[in-house]
């Protein structure tokens, strides 16, 4: 069984960073039953997504889905990144945002996607320089998200319009908002360019602990129980039909990856804060990981209610035609591995 292929090249064009070889035309779709299947995965830099990241690194995947499988796996920065790749073809399955998969959904007419498992809740926060003290000192600011219309983006701009202030998509209202990547987003704020941003983490916990900023909203506290999703496992529609099978082997790797990083946390947090670095070129400073991986909590249940109300307030920001999600998930697969590992099944949404 090959271990993900580790090769990292630039995309200026959509901003992404690609590992692995392109697959031609046709791979991963093997045409008879004997021919190898490539599950293209992608997934972020993130802490929010240390389920990915320890299932790649652990070699968990690659040691679920078995021999005659072959996974090969692409980071990106943002959710509408990896959006593009899954309507490109170039993916089959990925980790992202609520709100990246409800656009997936939405714009293929409920075709092109499903949500197959939950991966995280939480770590997400709005972050700002000193002297914000309360949402009415926003006016005249400059913030940053990951981008237009992400997860963090929407609710970014939901929660402005909650306390009264405005945001246009251009830049412009009593808020300015500069979508950027997160890591310029951070040299950013410590050059004092922007005064704060939305950001998931690690990245909410650097502006503080390296930017000097303080957390004005931590999403948590927007939510019933401090539970909401951040981070679900989304596969294409074309890919579940044709290998369900091999999908179920990818969600066993999954399941395996969220009970390590459950119950070996600190090995979890050294395995996220090296690959991380492997990733993107720079080491995060100790402790980061350990103060951020404490607003985080993984879990297989993707949290319906919540992915249903991001979808209700990206519709009332324009970024969705219609919030009518019905079908985005299919958990049989999820189900069935849970049950076969002796855990209990996440009830239907």
């Amino acid at each position: 069984m090959e271990r993900p292929v580790s090769r990292i090249a630039a995309a200026a064009a959509t901003g992404l960073l690609i590992m692995g070889a392109c697959n031609a035309p046709g791979a991963g779709q093997g045409g008879g039953s004997d021919d190898p299947v490539t599950v293209r995965l992608g997934y972020f830099p993130n802490v929010t997504h240390a389920t990915a990241i320890v299932g790649v690194a652990q070699g968990l995947f690659a040691d679920a889905l078995g021999g005659g499988v072959h996974l090969e796996t692409t980071v990106f920065n943002a959710g509408t990144d990896a959006t593009e790749a899954l309507f490109s073809g170039a993916l089959d399955a990925s980790y992202m945002g609520p709100n990246p998969a409800t656009n997936a959904f939405v714009k293929s007419g409920g075709t092109a996607v499903r949500v197959i498992a939950g991966a995280t809740s939480g770590g997400a926060a709005l972050v700002v320089r000193a002297g914000i003290e309360k949402p009415a000192d926003l006016a005249g600011s400059v913030l940053a998200t990951p981008s237009l219309g992400n997860t963090q983006d929407v609710a970014l701009r939901t929660w402005l319009a909650d306390q009264g202030l405005s945001a246009t998509r251009e830049g412009g209202g009593d808020v300015d908002i500069m979508p950027q990547a997160n890591g310029d987003a951070l040299t950013a704020f410590i050059s004092g360019h922007i005064d704060g941003a939305w950001v998931p983490e690690p990245w909410a916990t650097r502006m503080v602990r390296e930017g000097g900023g303080h957390v004005l909203v931590d999403e948590r506290d927007l939510w019933p129980d401090g539970a909401f999703v951040t981070t679900l496992l989304v596969i294409s529609t074309d890919f579940l039909d044709a290998h369900p099978d091999v999908v179920k082997g990818l969600l066993r790797g999954h399941v395996a990856a969220t009970a390590f990083v459950n119950e070996h946390p600190e090995q979890a947090q050294e395995i996220v804060t090296t690959s991380i670095a492997d990733l993107t070129g720079a080491k995060l400073p100790a402790g980061t990981i350990g103060v951020a991986w404490q607003g985080l909590a993984f879990t297989n249940d993707p949290i319906a209610s919540s992915l249903y109300a991001d979808a209700r307030d990206a519709k009332a920001l324009g970024f969705l035609e219609t919030d009518d999600l019905a079908g985005i998930f299919d958990l049989a697969l999820l189900n069935e591995v849970l049950v076969e590992a002796g855990a209990t099944p996440v009830p239907s949404p």
